[in-house]
C-alpha cells in the first residue's frame, strides 16, 4: 500500500433524492454500509493511504456531517464548507481553490462513492504519466448512467462523454481522481458547475484513465446500495 502526502476535497453536499427515505434523516454521504458510516470508511481509506488533510462540502443535513466532525478525533484533519446553494461539483473546487494552494496535484473523491482501491496505486499511475488529470474507471452493466471513457493500451483518455444515450463503451468514470493544481484554472467561471460536464471535455488529451477492478459502486439508487451493501459485506468475510 503506497501511501502520498497529499490533501483531498471529499464532495459530499448531494441530496440524496433517489435513497429517499433513507436519506430522509442521514445525509447520503453518511448512509451505513455494513453498519458502518461511508464517510467514516472514505476517512479511514484516505488515512491509511497517507491523506493528512479532508476538505469535506455539505449542504442537504449539513449539521449532521458537522457533528460527526467534531467528534472526529483521528486523522486525517476534516475542514467542512457548508454550501448555502448547491455549487457543483467542479464549483465546490472553485470556491474551495485556497485549499490546495501551493499543492502539486490533490485527490477529488465522490462522497457517495464506495470503494477498497489502492489510493496509492492510482496517484503512483497518475505522476508516472504526468497527467493532467487521471480517473478512477470501472466496468459498468449500466453504460447510459455513467461517464463513458474510451481509453488507448497507456491510459490515454480518448474519449469521455457524460451519461450518453448510446454509449459506445462499457468503461466508466468511478468519480476519484487526481488532478494536478493548475487545473484550476480550467474551472469555468459560473455559479453552477459540474466536473464532468464542464471540466472533464476540456481535459482531453492530458487525461488519463486507472482501471479498478475492485469494489467501485455508487450508491445514489436503491438498487446500486443494495450492491455496495452485499460487496462489502463478501469483502469483510474475505477479509
Amino acid at each position: 500500500m503506497n501511501k502520498s502526502a497529499m490533501k483531498a476535497y471529499l464532495l459530499a453536499a448531494g441530496l440524496g433524492k433517489r435513497l429517499y427515505p433513507l436519506t430522509r434523516d442521514v445525509p447520503k454521504c453518511m448512509a451505513p454500509i455494513a453498519g458502518k458510516p461511508l464517510l467514516r470508511i472514505w476517512l479511514e481509506l484516505l488515512t491509511s493511504h497517507g491523506i493528512e488533510d479532508v476538505l469535506i462540502n455539505t449542504h442537504y443535513l449539513a449539521e449532521k456531517v458537522h457533528e460527526f466532525a467534531r467528534a472526529w478525533t483521528t486523522p486525517p484533519r476534516l475542514h467542512i464548507t457548508t454550501e448555502e446553494a448547491l455549487l457543483g461539483s467542479a464549483g465546490t473546487l472553485r470556491q474551495n481553490r485556497d485549499f490546495v494552494r501551493g499543492e502539486e496535484d490533490f485527490l477529488v473523491c465522490n462522497g457517495d462513492t464506495l470503494t477498497d482501491m489502492d489510493l496509492g496505486q492510482l496517484i503512483q499511475f497518475h505522476r508516472m504519466r504526468r497527467a493532467l488529470v487521471t480517473m478512477a474507471l470501472f466496468r459498468t452493466e449500466r453504460p447510459s448512467e455513467c461517464g463513458i471513457v474510451e481509453i488507448d493500451d497507456e491510459g490515454q483518455v480518448l474519449s469521455f462523454e457524460e451519461k450518453p444515450a448510446a454509449p459506445r463503451a462499457c468503461v466508466a468514470n468511478g468519480g476519484i481522481y487526481v488532478m494536478r493544481a493548475d487545473v484550476i484554472e480550467r474551472l469555468p467561471v459560473k455559479p453552477v458547475c459540474d466536473i464532468g460536464f464542464d471540466l472533464l471535455p476540456q481535459c482531453l488529451g492530458e487525461m488519463y484513465g486507472f482501471l479498478w477492478k475492485g469494489v467501485l459502486i455508487d450508491i445514489g439508487t436503491p438498487k446500486s446500495y443494495v450492491l455496495a451493501q452485499d460487496a462489502w459485506t463478501r469483502r469483510m468475510i474475505a477479509a
